[in-house]
């Protein structure tokens, strides 16, 4: 437990330096160099798509076993073996990283609408050179949202249960979903199946951070609303999951998120999140990086006390 709340400190104080050695990284270019072989092994649609169940398959395997067999390595060593878990579970939570990659936008508009373009363009899929000052504003908070289930809350849930391997193994999912996901031409069968786990490995994270994300906001927020339209809007999103933790925002903070975006040039019609009660602005943008943190505390609170009892 302690070394659970050391590395949640560890990554509120410090981040992840872009110099310091990353699994996720690691974990990056494994999958690149996968993608890469299994294109030249395989050649038809339903190879490639076992190819990508082959490659789900044996990236959770290492990413578990690997570590659970270092840290069962060093188990009598207690000074080395807590360092090393710690440093483990460090590089699983993301909170750090969201709040210095949201902020970026938000500072962005000193310098002008382009600039803050260009620093929305770092984190979302969608095409950014045409979007209004408005729409910027929402992505981030959207990406914000989303990601405090996949980078914060689902971590740290797959960590209660497995520990670091358990975390590791979720990033290793989450990194496939990212890096091979996508419903285009190039990745609608290879990234067929890590889609499909990263959505199953999501299922109960997704929900859980829309409801500690409500909650920890009781007198601060639009609680009321928040749960309103979480449950309302919860399948206004193309992910079975993310629209729990978007929903939540748009409810507390009593603005519309979703709608539809250009992706790569082409059109893609998506229904909106939440009710357009008040005009989104910039300041929104911290009180989703205060929201994040407020659910991530309140779900260690909530694990103290149950190891405790």
């Amino acid at each position: 437990m302690l070394d659970i709340i050391v590395a949640v400190v560890l990554d509120f104080l410090i981040g992840d330096p872009y110099s310091f050695p990353h699994p996720v990284k690691l974990m990056g270019n494994i999958i690149s160099f996968e993608d890469k072989t299994i294109r030249k092994v395989f050649k038809s649609k339903n190879e490639i798509k076992i190819g990508g169940f082959l490659i789900a398959l044996f990236n959770i395997f290492i990413a578990f076993f690997i570590p659970f067999m270092l840290l069962k390595g060093i188990k009598k060593y207690s000074v080395l073996y807590h360092i090393i878990n710690i440093y483990l579970i460090y590089t699983c939570i993301a909170a750090r990283c969201l709040h210095k990659e949201a902020m970026k936008v938000y500072n962005a508009f000193n310098n002008g609408i382009e600039d803050a373009r260009k620093k929305i363009s770092y984190i979302v899929g969608r095409d950014t050179k045409n979007l209004s000052e408005e729409e910027i504003i929402k992505a981030d908070i959207e990406t914000v949202a989303e990601n405090t289930s996949d980078g914060v809350i689902a971590p740290l849930f797959y960590i209660f249960i497995l520990g670091a391997p358990g975390g590791l193994m979720y990033k290793m999912i989450n990194t496939m979903d990212s890096m091979l996901g996508y419903t285009n031409e190039k990745y609608i069968d290879l990234g067929y199946f890590p889609a499909k786990i990263d959505d199953l490995f999501n299922y109960i994270p997704a929900r859980l951070s829309g409801v500690l994300m409500c909650i920890s906001s009781i007198f601060r927020y639009d609680v009321k609303n928040g749960f309103k339209i979480m449950i309302r809007d919860r399948k206004n999103h193309k992910s079975p999951n993310s629209a729990y933790p978007e929903g939540a925002v748009a409810g507390l903070l009593n603005i519309q998120l979703g709608g539809s975006n250009y992706y790569f040039g082409k059109l893609i019609e998506k229904p909106t999140i939440g009710d357009e009660n008040k005009v989104i602005e910039k300041e929104d943008i911290k009180n989703t990086v205060e929201i994040m943190y407020r659910g991530e505390l309140l779900l260690l609170v909530i694990y103290t006390i149950i190891n405790l009892i």
